[in-house]
């Protein structure tokens, strides 16, 4: 039987400041995939908090933003 565990806040947090900063460089999903190497369907998963991403993936993703992995996880981003 597999449970349906709620999402933590710092996954919350993550997707939130990477949707935020992503609309706020007029990228779109596709367009952030590509430049990080990921696929367009894993980063909406991401954005909505689906994933329990890992570090790689979000070193990737700032990476691809321009900013420290650190910021994707700051409270009070933008």
């Amino acid at each position: 039987m597999t449970k349906n565990i709620k999402p933590s806040a710092t996954r919350h947090l993550l997707a939130s400041n990477l949707r935020k900063m992503r609309t706020a460089l007029d990228l779109s999903q596709e367009d952030l995939a590509h430049a990080a190497g990921l696929h367009r369907t894993y980063v909406g998963s991401v954005e909505r908090g689906e994933r329990n991403i890992s570090i790689d993936n979000i070193e990737r993703l700032a990476m691809a933003l321009g900013v420290s992995s650190s910021k994707l996880l700051e409270e009070g981003e933008q």
